[in-house]
């Protein structure tokens, strides 16, 4: 029968629109890490965004209830229409196809076949038991079927998450029989020396660095990349680690109470590093007292005879007085000491003190005083762990930075200075003080700080007026997400006509290359660069 043809062309239609609503909303999902709760408050904040995609496809019902003939047609290749409008652009981090989106994307298709034959299946019982169709039975069928689709679109961010829940028996069973074979690897290797490092900065950096120095006298695997969940590390365990290896660097990141415990259980370091504890993933922690209880869960996770390395220069990790056998370093403070610090357009000079009085001249092309603090933490560890001063002075000098962490770079006429790793309070006070000693101007690209919960705006008001003390320019990426940095720099009476309000990173960089710096030096600090679940 023709209605059932056209039936069937609408929700053709529908099914490609669904399809590419899902799989925005999953990656979404996947950015925040699979955690529900984010997942809710990202729908939250992003409210009229979902409803300015979800709101056009109501007028899916009067199309077909408007034109008897066309209708469902018409509401087919509209929604197609959606589909292609509400596509997703080119992403920063694209959706990984993990077996865990696979599942997820099978159970919502699943859901979404039922909901299309729920909607088809009344009308098709209708129309099986009548000779004839009247107008009436017509018109009754498209409404109920016009009327499901669209409330399911609408639902559809909460469909992904209504198909993770449903998915989560599996998902635990299978995490759980990856977390047990990534333990029983580690058991199987009683002389491996685990090392966890965490902080709510610098943790990636140390990572880096203590990596290159401890390979100087071992073999040593680290969790690469971001890889500092615990599946990450679970991965990272299963994959990666070999009989061979003698060390292993696992670095440790959280966004809530237990995350760093539940790592700890399962790789059981000897030595951990705290880096720094600040208000970072607020959102998440609430509090700063949340913050140091969860960094110093790796500290309460290690033996009687294990090692913690402290921040010395890190106000909150100095209150907690941990009491427990540490060693502390720092720049000018600490058991380790960074002292005399010399810098140049080649890098960081700096004289290292040890416990046991040794000094040892080293270099880095590394700048900035938090990159000492971290390098002073890799040495601090690693000569811990029997690698002599002497053997660490090369394998400084050839450290690089980590990507996106005050990394140098040239690019035409413009010196860049790339921090765009996800910025926070601390952090920007280390760039805005590494930019400003430089000569020349001065400019920061920047989207500001997220993640910071109800201190959000505070900090990036702050963040602004700073900004206003070093910069000659400035450029802000995203107008609502910057109005609290624009309201901190026009607190400053700095000069409207070098204040650049962009709204994609593009236009910003245009708009840096336009900036006449008068027969002087061009130096642009790229602070931050939000993923594509804060665009």
């Amino acid at each position: 029968m023709l209605i059932f043809a056209l039936i069937t062309m609408f929700l053709l239609g529908y099914a490609i629109c669904v399809v590419f609503g899902a799989k925005h909303y999953m990656h979404m999902y996947q950015l925040n890490s699979y955690k529900p709760r984010v997942q809710q408050q990202w729908i939250k904040k992003n409210s009229k965004s979902i409803w300015g995609k979800s709101l056009p496809a109501l007028l899916i019902i009067p199309i077909c209830l408007l034109f008897p003939k066309t209708g469902l047609t018409i509401g087919g290749i509209y929604y197609i229409i959606i589909a292609y409008m509400n596509r997703s652009t080119k992403a920063k981090k694209p959706l990984v196809y993990t077996n865990r989106v696979k599942r997820l994307m099978t159970t919502v298709l699943i859901l979404t076949l039922g909901a299309c034959v729920g909607a088809f299946l009344p009308a098709y019982l209708t129309f099986l038991n009548k000779s004839t169709i009247s107008y009436q039975d017509k018109m009754s069928a498209k409404l109920v079927l016009s009327l499901v689709t669209v409330l399911y679109y609408i639902a559809l961010p909460y469909i992904v998450l209504i198909a993770d829940y449903i998915n989560k028996p599996i998902e635990k069973a299978i995490n759980n029989k990856f977390i047990k074979e990534a333990k029983s690897i580690i058991a199987s290797m009683p002389e491996l020396k685990v090392v966890g490092i965490t902080g709510s900065y610098g943790k990636t950096s140390v990572k880096y660095y203590l990596t290159s120095l401890l390979s100087a006298k071992y073999n040593v695997l680290m969790t690469p990349e971001s890889y500092n969940t615990t599946l990450g590390v679970v991965r990272t365990i299963r994959e990666r680690l070999r009989a061979t290896h003698e060390i292993f660097v696992c670095e440790m990141g959280a966004r809530n109470v237990g995350d760093i415990k539940e790592i700890c259980d399962i790789v059981h370091p000897k030595y951990g590093i705290i880096t720094s504890v600040g208000p970072q993933h607020l959102e998440s922690f609430k509090t700063i007292d949340n913050i140091k209880k969860t960094k110093f869960e790796l500290a309460d996770s290690l033996p009687e005879d294990g090692i913690a390395f402290l921040n010395a220069n890190d106000e909150n990790i100095a209150s907690v007085g941990y009491n427990r056998k540490n060693i502390t370093y720092g720049v000018d403070e600490g058991d380790y000491k960074a002292c005399d610090l010399r810098l140049s357009s080649k890098g960081t000079s700096f004289t290292m003190i040890c416990p046991s009085g040794e000094r040892a001249e080293f270099s880095t092309k590394l700048i900035g005083r938090h990159n000492v603090q971290n390098v002073a933490g890799a040495i601090a560890c690693a000569n811990t762990l029997g690698v002599p001063l002497s053997s660490l002075q090369a394998p400084v000098r050839r450290l690089e930075a980590v990507e996106h962490r005050l990394k140098l770079k040239k690019q035409g006429n413009v010196t860049i200075i790339d921090d765009a790793y996800n910025s926070n309070p601390n952090g920007t006070k280390v760039a805005l003080s590494t930019l400003a000693m430089f000569d020349g101007i001065k400019v920061i690209v920047t989207p500001g700080m997220v993640e910071l919960g109800d201190k959000q705006d505070f900090y990036n008001k702050d963040f602004g007026e700073r900004c206003a003390d070093v910069c000659d320019y400035i450029i802000l990426v995203g107008r609502k997400q910057t109005e609290s940095i624009a309201l901190g720099v026009r607190e400053k009476r700095f000069d409207e006509s070098r204040l650049i309000i962009c709204d994609t990173i593009d236009e910003a960089f245009k708009k840096l290359y336009m900036i006449d710096a008068q027969g002087k030096e061009l130096i642009a600090l790229l602070e931050n660069d939000l993923p594509d679940n804060f665009l």
